[in-house]
């Protein structure tokens, strides 16, 4: 295809214009961490008059933090390391073996992303309650209610995005190792998850990113003990004042992780979208 000059020209105005609808926001959040709150609270300045770097210590005393910090890196773990070891086996089973119900369970796997998250809300919470009534383990306001309640919308699309993966490796290569004498399992665990090791981090970062930024569940399924950091930055505004400057401030602490996670597996991620692409 022959890209014409007007063509040229409309791209660059669109990823500019996208570029700056980006940018402009993310500008807004680092200047107003560095500013005092008297200056946030005033007229709105592109350029703060004081540059300041006690917003990023006082967000630590202002509310727990680093508390919120524990809890949502215990549950965001949890639940992404549980998707990416069921999601391999699940997507192996699905794309090795044939079985009565295969296709209708990647049918139902798939469709369970049709429906907004909003409509478990309900459902789950009195799950929860009822477990909690019946066999007497707490699962509302716990770790593992949550870690279980991500794990509910992660799995599916883990499972979906592993399977096409698995289905373009060649059988010859867990043959040839089961001909050696490895088992099944030693076959998938030696051969094929290295090979699928690009897919894997780019499933182990989906999950990691929907996890770690969820508010909708956590806001009612977690307690004073186990509240995340979505949740926990919404301490930072009360019914007299909200601290704008701490609030930016923590929110681009709350950043950092996903932010290294991304530039440490940007290779491997490219990689597993790039061959998930070509799929």
């Amino acid at each position: 295809m022959i890209e014409t000059r007007g063509f040229i020209w409309l791209r660059r105005v669109v990823l500019t214009v996208i570029a700056v609808f980006v940018a402009v926001p993310l500008y807004v959040i680092v200047t107003t961490a560095v500013k005092p709150l008297e200056d946030v609270r005033g007229v709105f300045t592109w350029w703060p008059s004081t540059i300041t770097v006690e917003p990023f210590v006082d967000i630590w005393g202002t509310v727990p933090l680093l508390e919120y910090f524990r809890n949502s890196l215990i549950v965001t773990t949890l639940a992404t390391a549980g998707s990416v070891v069921l999601a391999v086996l699940a997507a192996y089973a699905v794309s090795r073996f044939r079985f009565r119900g295969r296709r209708s369970f990647s049918l139902v796997v798939l469709s369970t992303q049709m429906f907004p998250g909003i409509l478990f809300l309900l459902p789950l919470f009195l799950i929860f309650v009822q477990i909690q009534r019946t066999i007497g383990i707490q699962l509302n306001g716990s770790y593992a209610g949550l870690v279980i309640t991500y794990m509910t919308f992660t799995l599916p699309v883990s499972i979906w995005m592993l399977t096409g993966y698995f289905q373009a490796i060649p059988h010859e290569l867990e043959e040839a190792a089961m001909i050696d004498g490895t088992g099944r399992m030693g076959a998938l665990l030696r051969v094929l998850v290295p090979v699928a090791k690009p897919g894997i981090i780019a499933v182990a970062v989906y999950c990691f990113i929907n996890s770690w930024g969820e508010v909708l569940f956590a806001s009612v399924l977690t307690s004073n003990q186990t509240r995340t950091l979505p949740i926990g930055l919404q301490a930072y505004a009360s019914s007299n004042v909200v601290l704008w400057n701490e609030l930016m401030a923590a929110s681009i602490v709350v950043s950092l992780p996903v932010l290294i996670g991304f530039v440490a597996v940007q290779r491997h991620l490219v990689a597993g979208l790039a061959a998930g692409a070509v799929k």
